[in-house]
């Protein structure tokens, strides 16, 4: 499966995860339909999935684009340290789990499918990640997500403590 990549001129990068086809079986034969997960991000620590079905491949990733749009919007922004993440940190989704391990400059992304997807456009360059249990596309990506936004600052931290660094 190819890697969709689109930069847009919003400034918003997004990838079409996966793409699944799903069968009907009907008088005259199988109707086919398809759905789309995609993800969108600002590759500044902002990123957001969407889920779309349509009968043909094309509105089904446009259907998800839009969903994964509306939500970036509510979403919050991820607290990140530089090009990597502040601390080590678990997202779990379902059966899923996604351990994120911060990494030093030059490490890449290291990471299955699903997650690097989710981790490249939310702007990390460098971490280290391990998936345990399920490895459903909507899980891992959920998880990613859920896990990202568990991350804080040391900044941040002190202060909802109230403590001076």
């Amino acid at each position: 499966m190819a890697r969709e990549r689109e930069q847009r001129q919003d400034g918003l990068e997004d990838r079409v995860v996966k793409i699944r086809r799903c069968a009907a079986v009907v008088k005259g034969g199988r109707r086919f339909s398809f759905n789309a997960l995609v993800v969108v991000g600002d590759n500044h620590g902002k990123v957001a999935s969407g889920y779309g079905k349509a009968n043909e491949v094309p509105p089904a990733v446009e259907k998800a684009t839009k969903d994964a749009q509306e939500t970036l919007k509510r979403q919050r922004k991820v607290s990140l340290k530089g090009d990597t993440i502040p601390h080590r940190v678990i997202g779990k989704y379902g059966s899923s789990r996604v351990v994120l391990v911060p990494a030093g400059p030059g490490t890449g992304v290291k990471a299955g499918a699903g997650v690097r997807d989710v981790l490249e456009v939310c702007g990390i360059r460098n971490i280290l990640t391990k998936v345990h249990g399920s490895t459903n596309p909507i899980n891992l990506v959920k998880a990613t997500i859920q896990g990202l936004l568990q991350l804080r600052t040391r900044e941040e931290v002190a202060r909802l403590r109230g403590v001076s660094v």
